[in-house]
């Protein structure tokens, strides 16, 4: 019995498909959980699309991966001098966020990050004419830039690149190729026509792996059904019970990921609101389940287990029986999943 990750294996390669047509060059992400499906199961989806290059997080997760994929190795997080250094192949290629990083690399491969509007890491304008000295004693692969995912001022994502694009090229620095994420893909093409001779390379993970939602599905297996009446004292802090119902036992818990939430950004007053009512909720322990019965998103009965959860179903709904399973909406990049079952 287990939390499942069912994979409609065509209908994700299909999606895989069209986004690599709409981003010629691209290099696939596969950083972190390998968004939820592994790295060594996404690096033999890159294989299969014959890509030359793919990005990972950091160089641990290259490590890992160079046993898995014969490609290049593009390391996102930017090097920074006196880090723990790690073994590395040739065709490992490293981001570099500042003039002293690039100094610092003396004859490796490089990716240089320009600060963007997300002002989370990158070379600024000042440092141009430094970094135009220093880059003669690197293998250059490229410039990159990271852009926002919201653009709550209404500037343009092109336009900033472009931007770049002018500084880059005024401060006489080579513009054979530029790495960019969260572009569209008209905005893309944008790019492509206006600097051709220029090759834009999209870094993508989210839009490639997980942009059919329809194509994965997560599932807990019911491992055992307690009829339960209003008042009933259970589990390991004896909570009792809110009504009549039956407390159930489904796969899945902290060790997968279940119960954990990264913060949500939230944008309106309806969202706020309910942000508000989940708090509220949650300070007399009412939590919302990720796992999903009779139509509904049932409510935890007390915090999840390390590798169960325990959820509370009400009379009035259909009776849960071991051995069915529960959808449950679970977030890709913060769960680890039992099995995989291609369907």
């Amino acid at each position: 019995m287990a939390l499942s990750l069912y994979v409609d294996t065509e209908r994700w390669r299909a999606h895989q498909r069209s986004v690599i047509q709409q981003f010629p060059g691209i290099v696939p992400v596969c950083k972190g959980n390998g968004y939820g499906f592994g790295h060594e199961r996404l690096a033999d989806e890159v294989s299969g699309f014959g890509s030359d290059l793919i990005a990972v997080g950091t160089t641990y997760e290259a490590a890992r991966m160079k046993d898995f994929f014969s490609g290049d190795l593009l390391v996102l997080t930017p090097f920074r001098r006196g880090e723990e250094p790690v073994p590395l192949p040739d065709r490992a290629i490293r981001s570099v966020s500042s003039v002293d990083g690039v100094a610092a690399l003396v004859g490796a491969r490089v990716v240089i990050e320009v600060m963007s509007s997300m002002k989370r890491h990158g070379v600024v304008e000042e440092d141009l004419e430094k970094l135009r000295a220093s880059i003669d004693d690197v293998r250059l692969e490229g410039f990159a830039i990271h852009l926002p995912l919201d653009r709550t001022d209404g500037t343009d994502a092109v336009d900033e690149v472009i931007g770049w694009m002018d500084r880059l090229r005024a401060a006489r620095l080579p513009l054979d190729t530029m790495f960019v994420s969260h572009l569209g893909p008209e905005e893309f093409q944008r790019l492509q026509q206006q600097f051709p001779q220029t090759r834009f390379r999209a870094r993508i993970g989210t839009r490639l792996w997980l942009g059919d939602h329809e194509a994965t599905e997560y599932r807990g297996a019911v491992l055992d059904v307690t009829r339960v009446v209003k008042g009933d004292r259970f589990g390991y802090r004896q909570g009792k019970a809110s009504g009549d119902g039956w407390l159930v036992v489904v796969a899945g818990g902290t060790s997968h990921g279940v119960g954990l939430e990264a913060p949500k950004a939230l944008h309106g007053m309806t969202s706020r609101a309910k942000g508000v009512a989940r708090a509220g909720l949650a300070t007399v322990n009412r939590n919302l389940s990720p796992f999903v019965w009779g139509g509904k998103q049932r409510w935890f009965a007390e915090p999840p287990h390390m590798q169960v959860s325990i959820l509370f179903v009400p009379a009035e709904a259909p009776e849960p029986k071991v051995g069915d399973e529960m959808v449950a909406i679970l977030r890709h990049t913060t769960t680890q999943y039992d099995r995989l079952v291609e369907r």
